[in-house]
């Protein structure tokens, strides 16, 4: 399966161009918003306030994303102000979008009195849908790329000579990281709305550490392969962040999960 992006540019209307970037995460968005009315409705939540929620958490996720990336590649930008708020070139970081979704969501969740790990656990299980489609936006941009690949490689991607790293610029092909991605996160999607969430709903926070945890891996797998890491030094951050995120959620599990356990056995 060989990946060819059609271009950045969906439809031009006069001046204005629609990117198919920011139409993946507009779909991400409202198909994300039809699965939460739906958990909404099973497990006695109002579906207004929770949809309010996931718009509100989508967006700062988005300012947190974008901030994350500029301040980590900063060297760069500080040369290339005008470029700060092109976000439609691409240029989000998840682990800042999940920082800045995580912070406006709590604070949103108290002003609604809302329960913040139940409703944490609903919107981390429509998460990963999300970004499984977001992914598709880094398709079109030709981004989010790996290592160069054989043209007989199972899965692969071409990428133009103007967008290839100089040190691989006679190569064609390379890992379609983000389909890998895409798949892992759908796949985390079809576990947490099937089986942990039903199961661990009497449990808050479960079905979120267990969101934060499957990611984490997902990223750990993949990253070493990416050709686009936010780097120090020769340290690849995203890879970092990943596993830091990762040992939190394992010990935050852990907690929830020990204090229910004890819970039940003094009643």
């Amino acid at each position: 399966m060989t990946f060819y992006s059609p271009g950045q540019i969906f439809l031009h209307i006069g001046p204005i161009s629609i990117r198919y970037y920011g139409l993946m995460y507009l779909l991400a968005f409202i198909l994300a918003s039809f699965v939460i009315k739906k958990l909404s409705l099973r497990y006695k939540f109002d579906p207004d306030l929770l949809i309010n929620c996931a718009l509100v958490c989508f967006l700062s996720g988005i300012f947190g994303a974008r901030l994350y990336f500029v301040l980590l590649s900063w060297p760069y930008f500080a040369s290339h102000l005008t470029e700060i708020f092109a976000v439609w070139q691409g240029g989000l970081s998840i682990h800042g979008g999940l920082l800045g979704a995580l912070l406006i969501g709590i604070w949103y969740v108290k002003k609604k009195n809302l329960p913040i790990m139940r409703t944490a656990d609903i919107l981390a299980t429509v998460v990963p849908l999300g970004q499984a489609i977001g992914r598709w936006g880094n398709f079109f941009n030709c981004e989010l790329f790996g290592l160069p690949v054989d043209a007989s490689f199972l899965f692969k991607q071409y990428i133009p000579p103007n967008l290839r790293p100089p040190q691989f610029a006679s190569c064609e092909f390379f890992h379609p990281t983000f389909f890998y991605e895409s798949v892992w996160d759908l796949v985390l999607f079809l576990g947490l709305y099937f089986l942990i969430l039903p199961k661990f709903n009497r449990i808050p926070g479960v079905t979120l550490f267990v969101y934060m945890i499957g990611y984490s891996l997902g990223r750990i797998l993949i990253e070493p392969i990416r050709l686009d890491s936010i780097m120090f030094g020769a340290t690849k951050i995203p890879l970092v962040a990943s596993w830091i995120f990762l040992l939190l959620s394992l010990v935050a599990m852990a907690i929830v999960y020990l204090r229910d356990k004890k819970s039940a056995n003094s009643k």
